[in-house]
């Protein structure tokens, strides 16, 4: 067999994702690899393909029990005999799976890392044929990632004990660029292929609401989206049965999950949501990570988390199936106390020094700091997340909440200038409410303790309402007009930049919501976030799909797993489409593989052949071609053949209009130009900024809260150059620029022979 009759015999697909080729070819052809993909992007296919050509078996070190028990149960059911090894399991039952292990009975073992060092495994490992080690959640290595473990340390150490070293292949949906030099040097990887697909998740929808009552927001969110499965993170346990309460109160079937519950009752509360029996899970961060649940359409952050990462992580639970799927976080002031107040309380960890752990809180800081910029931001949000994992996203998603919002924009340059003078006035000794108390001028008591009215600043703003000048501080955060320090005082700093806006040569511009956001977040939604494959149905279409999804509830009970490892909704969508009567037709049905169809495929077909008496139907709008193109995201139309990814002929790439200088998205669109258009996919500019970070050529830094990009002295070698570009608004900023010679490294690296 070859890896494409392994993609469509055991997982149903007749073609790879994007980057899963790559991967996989470089496995096999023995090559150390590191994949950081978004989530819902495949990456488990990434190893269990090439573990099926691999001759020996493939280790998976997994961080949770329930994530080895999802993909361990989905494996078995395509037909692949697979394990696990963790605390879960009674030691018998470990024995047993080890010896049935060296018989050649599994091919994929997914372990916990703390049981690598232990004797029966260590005895097995040094016996068995391993072929390939896979590092899943790789960036948990790292202790400067945002979900460090200890134990992962171990998987070095487990290593060096083996007699032959296996192909190591890592994989993770979060990692900034300094996380993913961890990796790449702690677990020493070996020349690896090393491949970022990116990180935009385009079918997840982001909006950021302030809600003046959180738990009506909620309710109300709940009870409209009553036929969808969703999870409400929160910061604190104590929130967590709170919220649960009065969503049982209001007769909603939810589940909660958090550390203060017991084994049995968080193993119960997992599966009721799992299994579709309590379509709400509310839960602390505790929940999630192993969770592979494919039809969660939102996910509603109840508190701010801590960091981007963690957001990104929890965010990308929803919509893994592709679908159009929610993602919404309820901010409050009191959000970033609670997160202070939750950092102060961490254990230490013994393994690090104090130098370590001041610089860890520092970092932990300045997350809390991102994470807070993106609650106020009034800029696109996709894009904001996107730069924070080192990608150019674009300008405008059309598929957030700022994006649907009407703004109004107010100059603030006046205002401005006397926070900052109020700010040096105090000598930077306080924080964002002290500041905003005194410029309003209030008089509760702590202001009148600090003697905050003896400075000519105080009452300098009292036409404005506290927290007006609150948002325009923040807004000064966010363009590094201010700083605050990394403790959990963060007093306010004024940064270098402040003296343009002191000498008249910078503005302030405020961007406030003209419409009331609530009402844009409801109305002005895109098609783009409303569509859903299921939306192509017409009413006889949806009456199908909802018999086969009842079917599908009635199979997942009799074999004891969940409903989506039995079909996912787009696979049920599809079934719809095409509403097979054959075998041969049902195995054209995107998710339907060899194994699957042989369990359940009769099933399906007699679901089909009774709704539609053997008459051949239409159960959907438009035409076949755009009914099986259509994405939630909102394309339109299926190209007639499928693309190849971006390249140029020799002859192609002589046509190129060399220029003194280019941007990298101008470069992209001359190369897009000369393509062949009917084959051959567009090239971005963020992929060729991609090329160049990973070439070493360039690279881009948080500073302040801004991203900077900046030439390394290999790029600068190469003819690439800082200059200073335009906004729209008339503000100066740096940007690369390519000359000549840069603009042909560029193009003479995307030539194929022919």
């Amino acid at each position: 067999m070859n890896k494409f009759s392994i993609l469509k015999k055991y997982f149903g697909y007749t073609s790879f994702r994007e980057g899963q080729e790559i991967l996989i070819d470089s496995i096999l052809n023995g090559q150390d690899v590191l994949g950081i993909m978004p989530t819902g992007a495949g990456k488990s296919i990434c190893y269990q393909v090439p573990a099926l050509l691999l001759p020996g078996i493939t280790l998976v070190i997994s961080p949770l029990i329930s994530l080895m028990k999802d993909q361990v149960q989905a494996l078995n059911q395509v037909g692949i005999h697979a394990a696990y090894i963790n605390s879960s399991l009674r030691e018998s039952q470990i024995s047993k799976a080890l010896r049935l292990a060296a018989a050649g009975q599994y091919k994929i073992i997914y372990v916990a890392p703390e049981r690598l060092e232990t004797y029966e495994f260590l005895q097995f490992a040094q016996q068995a044929e391993i072929s390939m080690l896979t590092v899943d959640e790789a960036h948990c290595i790292s202790q400067w990632g945002q979900d460090f473990r200890p134990s992962y340390l171990k998987i070095v150490q487990f290593i060096k004990t083996l007699p032959v070293r296996p192909i190591l292949s890592a994989f993770t949906a979060t990692a900034t660029e300094k996380v993913k030099e961890d990796i790449l040097c702690v677990l020493g990887l070996i020349h690896p292929q090393t491949l970022v697909t990116g990180f935009d998740r385009k079918n997840l929808y982001f909006a950021v609401e302030t809600p003046p009552k959180k738990d009506s927001f909620v309710l109300r969110y709940v009870k409209e989206h009553a036929d969808e499965s969703g999870i409400i993170y929160c910061a604190t346990r104590k929130n967590v049965d709170a919220l649960y309460e009065k969503l049982q109160a209001e007769g909603v079937s939810a589940a909660k999950y958090h550390a203060g519950l017991g084994n049995e009752e968080r193993r119960q509360s997992q599966d009721d949501f799992i299994y579709d029996k309590s379509p709400v899970m509310i839960a602390t961060n505790a929940f999630g990570m192993g969770i592979d649940k494919s039809n969660v359409r939102y996910v509603i952050h109840y508190n701010m988390p801590q960091s981007m990462e963690n957001y990104y992580q929890e965010a990308g639970r929803a919509g893994r199936d592709g679908e159009r799927a929610e993602c919404i976080l309820l901010y409050s002031a009191q959000d970033v106390m609670i997160n202070r107040f939750l950092l102060d309380s961490r254990e230490p960890n013994d393994e690090n020094t104090w130098e370590e752990m001041a610089e860890l809180r520092e970092r932990d800081e300045e997350r809390l700091r991102i994470m807070t910029y993106y609650c106020q931001t009034t800029e696109c949000l996709r894009n904001y997340i996107l730069r924070y994992f080192g990608e150019d996203g674009m300008i405008r998603c059309e598929n957030c909440l700022n994006c649907a919002r009407e703004y109004e924009e107010t100059d603030v340059t006046a205002e401005a200038e006397k926070i900052i003078t109020g700010i040096l006035e105090v000598r930077q000794r306080y924080g964002i409410n002290v500041i905003a108390g005194m410029l309003a001028g209030e008089t509760r008591a702590k202001l009148r303790e600090y003697g905050v009215a003896q400075y000519e600043s105080y009452g300098s703003l009292k036409e404005l309402r506290e927290t007006e000048i609150k948002s325009i501080i923040n807004l000064m955060l966010a363009e590094g007009i201010l700083h605050t320090t990394n403790d959990r005082y963060s007093l306010l700093r004024v940064s270098p930049q402040a003296a343009e806006v002191r000498q008249g040569t910078r503005k302030v511009i405020w961007k406030k919501i003209k419409a009331d956001p609530a009402k844009a977040s409801r109305e002005k939604k895109t098609d783009a976030v409303r569509m859903r494959r299921s939306d192509l149905l017409n009413s006889r279409g949806l009456e199908l799909f909802e018999r086969l999804r009842a079917l599908r509830t009635e199979i997942a009970r009799e074999e004891s797993m969940p409903p989506y490892i039995i079909f996912s909704d787009k696979t049920l969508v599809d079934l719809c489409v095409k509403a097979p009567f054959y075998r041969d037709e049902m195995m054209k049905v995107t998710g339907v593989g060899e194994n699957k169809f042989e369990r359940f495929g009769e099933r399906f077909l007699k679901v089909i052949y009774d709704y539609t008496g053997g008459v051949r139907e239409k159960f959907y709008f438009g035409e076949l071609e755009e009914v099986q193109s259509q994405a939630s995201f909102g394309q339109q139309k299926m190209e007639k053949a499928k693309k190849v990814d971006f390249y140029l002929t020799e002859e192609q790439a002589a046509a190129f209009p060399y220029a003194e200088k280019y941007l990298v998205t101008e470069i992209a669109e001359k190369l897009n130009e000369l393509r062949d258009e009917q084959t051959v996919k567009k090239i971005s500019g963020a992929e060729l900024f991609r090329r160049m970070q990973a070439g070493e050529y360039a690279g881009e830094t948080l500073t302040d809260g801004i991203w900077k990009k900046y030439v390394t002295e290999k790029g600068q070698a190469a003819g690439m150059f800082i200059g200073l570009r335009l906004s729209k608004a008339g503000k100066e900023y740096e940007d690369i620029y390519y000359d000549k010679k840069a603009q042909k490294m560029i193009v003479d690296s995307i030539i194929i022979e022919q």
